[in-house]
């Protein structure tokens, strides 16, 4: 119970305007519970619907929840399960960051691990390595394998829903758990399922955020943001071959 009040102090903290706010803890029959703002309109998963969002559409929506998870993550929290149906936008566009219940929080120094009070998890158990939490088809390779995780299994998740919402299709995805998991762990996305003409600061984003090696992966959702911010520049079309077939071209120098 001690951990639940904390977590209920922690996502008050979060004031931001891309994240559901929190706005108590409720007592009712010995049943306690978070009173959350009603947050209007499709979550992201509906508005995807199998069907690729065009660009200028998109990338708005991605860099509010890069800003929402920047607020999380400047105060130590770890979402661990960002999804398109996570994320909601209002009638206005207004995004919104939803379910924290699987977030962890950095442990604060000098702090006691075995004290539940101040649990680095806000789930009922605490997190062991080995143990599973999130949603197969947005984990990071690290966190399907059950290691501990920190910010950067966000930016994985910030990527999968980036290229989902562009391209109408999974990043990774298969028939049954296993599969995506195994998919996470070794496949590559389909890059050729992005649409043609896709800014080419958006691939380089996407291609950084879902490096499976950690190490690899951008560090802070900030720099995805800042690039996502820049012009948008379309990949240049190949260029075009002169008109002139090169036989004739040298016969003409020939002729002078």
């Amino acid at each position: 119970m001690a951990r639940f009040e904390r977590e209920a102090k922690v996502l008050a903290s979060l004031n931001h305007p891309n994240i559901a706010a929190i706005y108590g803890l409720e007592e009712s029959n010995g049943i306690r519970a978070l009173v959350m703002e009603l947050v209007e309109g499709p979550t992201v998963a509906e508005r995807i619907g199998g069907r690729a969002m065009p660009v200028d559409e998109a990338l708005p929506i991605a860099r509010q929840i890069a800003d929402a998870l920047e607020a999380a993550h400047e105060k130590g929290i770890v979402h661990r399960d960002l999804k398109p149906a996570n994320v909601k936008i209002t009638p206005v566009g207004v995004v919104k960051i939803l379910d924290f219940g699987l977030a962890i929080v950095a442990q604060p120094p000098g702090g006691n691990a075995d004290d539940p009070s101040i649990s680095p998890t806000f789930t009922i158990s605490p997190t062991r390595v080995g143990m599973i939490l999130g949603t197969a088809p947005y984990m990071a390779p690290e966190q399907a394998r059950g290691k501990p995780v920190d910010k950067r299994a966000d930016i994985w998740s910030f990527g999968c829903v980036l290229y989902e919402m562009l391209s109408g299709r999974r990043a990774f995805d298969g028939e049954s758990t296993t599969e995506i998991l195994a998919a996470v762990l070794k496949s590559e996305p389909n890059w050729t399922a992005l649409p043609r003409g896709t800014p080419s600061n958006v691939l380089r984003v996407l291609r950084r955020c879902l490096a499976k090696d950690s190490a690899r992966r951008l560090h802070d959702i900030a720099d995805a943001n800042l690039e996502l911010t820049e012009d948008v520049v379309s990949e240049p079309p190949a260029p075009r071959r002169s008109g002139i077939p090169w036989r004739a071209a040298v016969a003409a120098c020939l002729a002078f």
